[in-house]
């Protein structure tokens, strides 16, 4: 241990030569981590003799915008030690192939007069052969290979398939650009020209929330982090961010420091609970349960008793609650199908694509009018008709959507709707409207925000089987009803629902939902990320600067 004396000696001071050798750099270079991490944090990378020495956080970023906290400081534990997959003795930097395929395939092509494709062919005709390589999955036994074996080998392999099988049975993954624009731009341009799938890198490992291109019919649309700031309300749900995004965190504590209530949703008091205002620690998996409660309320408070204009008028121009949908008669009962194409009444008959445009009721004359901006507008020429204004598709007359058949309908039929988390079927009343077909027929129609009144439990003074009260347990979705699934009080849930609506009221729509991984990870994690969109489109959330549905895993 000599040499440790010599370098910390305070005679020789060599300890200083040490530490300068140590921190020595040729030059420093601008990079990120391409490790499919969103943060896209900018690191000063310091090289010497071309090995990446040390790396310090950039801190020159450009101000979004006056009003909103700086960007830096970004980086994380992960991003400053990530020279270490550079030069980590582990790290595939050649073709590995495993030896019990490599020498089928040697073998068959020395045996064929050195055609690749004959060879592999032979492989797969054999089941003795096809069966010996994949028995030996998963045991290890990997050689190093050139990348002309390799190609040669998958060359082989994709063209017998395509030969055989047809293109379409080629399925192969490539990483996301977040992960490598090169890496991805390769291989999905490969897939797509060979008329291969391109499948997924982004959901197979459930960073793609299904609930998003189930309502808005696209992947994931959320907002920069810089827009926490702007949020008077945020919920951390599932999304543990001082762990998954390091670099960002900074803005949600500083939105709370500027006012902001927030709230953490978590089984455990996670790493980014100390950043809250609230914790609620619902059981895991449970979430969906919560926000069904919650809605509960505000559809009761702030829809019915109170109907506020904001709701109100959000939710007319921007959900597809004012719709009519199709009743179905079962039994002594009717069952919601699906909504009513345009084309089916009269008026409507003859428009182009008239099965994917639909029907809404005029709150003023009552007529049926079918509304601009549904999908069958979207291909229709000539073009301009796909927008929210409140025209008629064909007319282009004016018209105010009504929201309910409450004051204005043909009767109240006893609906069914069935209470999944209790396990049973409930007859609620609901308002309708009877159309006229083309054929003839008589059938009723009910608006999708009565129908949701009518599955979320709201009585409005309607017969059925409501809820007597918020203490309801057995009856869905009560404040009461979700203790059983979530463990938390019912009086958290009616604090929090009116919190969130008394917010999004005051500010128009500044309630933001966070969530990430750990909800995407369960079987109903769509269910549970729908839960919590269906109060933020009943209070005006979505689309709104400070609020949204936000969905980051890193």
């Amino acid at each position: 241990m000599s040499w440790i004396e010599d370098i910390i000696s305070p005679k020789t001071r060599k300890w200083e030569e040490f530490y300068r050798n140590r921190w020595q750099y040729d030059k420093v270079v601008r990079s990120t981590h391409g490790v499919n991490c969103t943060g896209g944090c900018s690191w000063n990378i310091h090289v010497k003799d071309g090995i990446v020495v040390w790396e310090t956080q950039a801190l020159d970023y450009p101000l979004l915008e006056n009003g909103l906290p700086p960007y830096e400081p970004r980086g994380c534990q992960r991003g400053i030690s990530y020279s270490w997959y550079l030069y980590s003795p582990i790290r595939v930097k050649y073709p590995l192939m495993r030896g019990a395929l490599l020498d089928l395939f040697v073998a068959e092509k020395a045996a064929c007069g050195g055609d690749p494709m004959k060879a592999w062919e032979n492989i797969q005709d054999d089941p003795e052969k096809r069966s010996r390589y994949q028995r030996a999955r998963g045991k290890g036994g990997f050689r190093r290979v050139s990348w002309d074996e390799v190609l040669e080998l998958v060359a082989a392999s994709n063209l017998s398939t395509i030969k055989r099988y047809g293109p379409d049975r080629l399925i192969g993954f490539s990483p996301i650009p977040a992960m490598s624009m090169l890496s991805y731009a390769s291989g999905a341009r490969y897939l797509q020209l060979m008329g291969g799938v391109n499948l997924s890198f982004y959901d197979w490992y459930c960073d793609l929330p299904s609930a998003y291109p189930e309502i808005w019919g696209e992947q994931t649309d959320v907002c920069e982090s810089a827009d926490w700031f702007n949020s008077k309300f945020i919920v951390s749900m599932g999304a543990n961010l001082g762990m998954t995004r390091t670099p960002d965190i900074h803005f949600f504590s500083e939105a709370r420091h500027n006012g902001s209530k927030t709230v953490v949703m978590s089984p455990d008091f996670s790493m980014v609970a100390k950043h809250s205002d609230q914790w609620i620690p619902c059981h895991a998996g449970s979430d969906g349960a919560f926000w069904m409660a919650v809605t509960h309320v505000i559809l009761k408070e702030w829809h019915v008793d109170k109907q506020t204009p904001y709701f109100q008028d959000y939710t007319k121009r921007y959900t597809d609650c004012p719709f009519l949908v199709e009743l179905e008669k079962e039994g002594d009962h009717y069952v919601p199908k699906k909504l009513i194409r345009a084309n089916r009444i009269n008026k409507y008959k003859d428009v182009s694509n008239g099965d994917w445009k639909f029907l809404k009721v005029d709150e003023n004359s009552g007529d049926l009018v079918m509304p601009k901006g549904s999908m069958g507008h979207r291909w229709d020429d000539p073009k301009g008709k796909w927008n929210m204004k409140f025209e008629d598709g064909e007319t282009d007359a004016t018209y105010e959507p009504a929201l309910t058949l409450l004051e204005k309908n043909d009767g109240v039929l006893q609906v069914e709707f069935i209470e999944y988390g209790l396990d049973k079927k409930a007859l609620r009343g609901v308002p309708v409207k009877m159309v006229e077909t083309v054929d003839g027929q008589k059938i009723p129609t009910a608006t999708v925000y009565d129908l949701t009144m009518g599955q979320y439990g709201v009585n409005r003074g309607l017969e059925g089987d409501y809820p007597e009260n918020y203490d309801d347990k057995e009856a869905a979705y009560t404040p009461a009803w979700q203790e059983i699934f979530t463990g938390v009080s019912k009086n958290t849930v009616l604090q929090f629902a009116r919190e969130w609506a008394n917010t999004a009221e005051v500010t128009e729509g500044k309630c933001m939902v966070i969530v990430g991984a750990a909800i995407n990870h369960w079987f109903h994690g769509n269910l549970m990320y729908r839960s919590a969109i269906m109060a933020q489109m009943l209070t005006g959330c979505n689309g709104r600067n400070g609020g949204g549905m936000n969905h980051y895993v890193g």
